[in-house]
């Protein structure tokens, strides 16, 4: 097995922990109230990382400028997906491909990735997106414009849409919303 690393700072919307292997960014958080929820999101692989600020200095910078309302490439961060299976790295791989400041159904994600009749996986898919803001799950809605799950609870809701906005924000187009 490889090495694990991690770190937890804040950001302007809270605290975000991440994970990594010797291969790449293996696991992020959304921001969250506190370092210990950011702990517990990273379990259980967290009980056996090494605590290591310096190698995720340049994620950390990207998290912390996106979040405070800059546009960020993360196009060329090294992920690794672990023993995922091909469909679950497809769905994700294709998510990537979304274009900041726009959105795309799950029907859109499941064709993109092959598998065109996988809406609803696909949409499971993204609630088991172990990478969040990195893949950007916060850009994929439901076929009718609304905006689907984010995670539980209203607050994370309120984050898809921060999310959104920020994006929305950092383009000069109005953003692009399609639905089918």
């Amino acid at each position: 097995m490889s090495n694990l690393y991690y770190d937890i700072f804040e950001t302007s919307e809270g605290w975000v922990g991440v994970l990594a292997s010797s291969k790449g960014l293996r696991r992020t958080t959304l921001p969250e109230l506190s370092p210990d929820l950011c702990a517990e999101q990273l379990q259980p692989d967290l009980r056996i990382a090494v605590e290591s600020p310096k190698r995720f200095r340049d994620i950390r910078s990207k998290i912390i400028s996106f979040l405070a309302g800059n546009q960020v490439d993360f196009s060329n961060e090294h992920l690794d997906f672990g023993s995922s299976s091909p469909f679950l790295r497809a769905v994700w791989e294709a998510c990537t491909v979304i274009p900041n400041g726009e959105t795309r159904s799950y029907k859109w994600l499941a064709s993109e990735a092959s598998y065109p009749n996988a809406s609803r996986a696909a949409g499971q898919a993204m609630a088991r997106n172990r990478l969040p803001i990195v893949i950007p799950c916060h850009r994929v809605i439901r076929s009718d414009g609304s905006l689907g799950g984010y995670g539980s609870g209203q607050n994370r809701l309120r984050l898809k849409r921060r999310l959104l906005a920020i994006e929305a924000a950092t383009t000069s187009e109005q953003p692009k919303v399609e639905a089918g």
